[in-house]
């Protein structure tokens, strides 16, 4: 079966794509990393005014998709996960401001409206305590005391849609990594020719091709049928794409690659935090086994 967007999904994600390649996320990722969170609370308004916090209840979960692929390949920064997949599900409504919720630290717990946390199985309100650095300068995490329990809906289902829109988010993030090494690798030049030109580089730039566009279709499967297997099928794959695409970046780019100044960091550092975020690759290769042992 081929998959295809509807003409009304197309007419989505070509509308949220004009807004952040116009927007400076760059700028606001960075801004939001030093604790200024001006610019991204701009951005968070004019998404918000797009529909993106009302997706996970009034759309599908491929526009969820589509969306948060789409904050992946521009590193929007903010808790948009929690706010946009988990908790509308979780609560049944649509999350008004920012939202986070703590699984099992609270992601920008600092500038959310609301914080949350699940304890046995069950949504709590919580304070933000404690905060800890990310790999991704742009995360910050808090732990965070539960407080009283609140009214909530499926808790399995609001995982999932988070580990689905997790995923999606990477499968951008490694396209944007990827289609940056193109560009470089067709200009950098060395020995007089283009380092593109020579085979080894090639190579590297095809496995990484390959990677993503294995796991695109999982993502769209997932999506359609977001059952727990294909969801953390869908997890796994765009994880081991986003850091293949990382890991070639870096190498392709050089010594540059490695320096916080250049724009490749704010997307290698968020995929190597993404990676691990809503469940390590371990835990949903173990739910895949136990998903076929039951099966």
């Amino acid at each position: 079966m081929k998959f295809e967007l509807t003409t009304d999904q197309q007419d989505f994600a070509a509308s949220l794509e004009s807004l952040l390649a116009a927007a400076d996320c760059v700028a606001a990722a960075r801004s939001w990393a030093e604790g200024d969170h001006a610019a991204g609370l701009r951005l968070w308004e004019r998404l918000a005014e797009q529909g993106l916090t009302m997706l996970a209840t009034e759309a599908s979960p491929v526009e969820v998709c589509v969306a948060f692929e789409a904050l992946g390949r521009h590193a929007v920064p903010g808790p948009w996960v929690e706010a946009a997949a988990y908790l509308p599900v979780a609560l049944g409504a649509e999350v008004e401001g920012v939202a986070t919720v703590a699984m099992p630290r609270a992601l920008d717990a600092d500038v959310a409206d609301a914080v949350y946390a699940v304890v046995d199985g069950t949504l709590h309100s919580a304070t933000a305590g404690t905060a800890h650095t990310s790999v991704d300068r742009s995360r910050h995490l808090f732990d965070v005391t539960p407080g009283e329990a609140v009214a909530h809906g499926d808790l399995a289902a609001a995982y999932d849609l988070a580990v689905l829109a997790t995923a999606a988010q990477l499968l951008g993030a490694g396209e944007r990594v990827l289609a940056d090494a193109v560009t470089y690798v067709k200009q950098r030049k060395q020995f007089g020719r283009e380092i593109g030109s020579y085979q080894a580089i090639k190579h590297k730039l095809a496995d990484v091709r390959i990677a993503l566009d294995f796991a695109r279709p999982l993502v769209h499967g997932a999506a359609l049928d977001p059952t727990r297997r294909a969801v953390s099928a869908a997890k796994v794959a765009c994880a081991d794409a986003a850091y293949l695409a990382s890991r070639t970046g870096l190498q392709v780019h050089g010594a540059i690659g490695y320096t916080q100044e250049f724009d490749l960091s704010v997307w290698i550092t968020k995929i190597r935090a993404l990676v691990t975020a809503w469940g390590t690759p371990g835990e949903h290769r173990a739910r895949i086994l136990e998903t076929l042992r039951s099966a």
